[in-house]
């Protein structure tokens, strides 16, 4: 999910409102706060790293939804990494679809998940098709970078 993310900050729109009790933005079947949440918690130290590629790619599409900018910079390879986060206030993350994932466990270095992301932008529907890549750097796993695959 980096197309949208490497345009230089403007300014950031308000997140939209997620609460620790609300259903998980990435589909998993968990309340925000005891599924992608426990990752964000704005930078603190002891936050939790996710342990596999896939939950990474979840949490940071859940980062855009409630638009964690810390988060994403933090979760993101530090060579391909942008200075800011900028998000686009009239559009607004609708659902994630995992396609495939490849390696991206505990027993990897490198992985890959591509995955379909559901929008909507100042009132039209789309989509964001893309195979991203992913690393661990100092032990955790990071965003490296992603193929656009489409729209659908």
């Amino acid at each position: 999910m980096s197309r949208r993310a490497t345009r230089p900050k403007k300014s950031t729109p308000a997140a939209p409102s997620v609460t620790p009790d609300a259903p998980c933005p990435c589909g998993l079947a968990a309340a925000y706060g005891a599924c992608c949440g426990r990752f964000h918690s704005a930078g603190k130290t002891m936050t939790p790293a996710a342990p596999t590629a896939e939950l990474l790619m979840r949490s940071r599409y859940c980062a855009f939804v409630v638009r964690d900018e810390a988060y994403l910079l933090r979760t993101w390879a530090p060579e391909t990494r942008p200075a800011a986060v900028d998000f686009d206030p009239s559009l607004r993350w609708t659902g994630l679809e995992i396609r495939a994932t490849s390696d991206g466990t505990a027993f990897h270095q490198w992985g890959t998940v591509t995955f379909l992301a559901r929008y909507t932008q100042a009132g039209a529907p789309g989509t964001l098709h893309e195979r991203s890549r992913f690393t661990r750097h100092e032990g955790a796993w990071v965003y490296v970078d992603g193929d656009f695959l489409g729209e659908e």
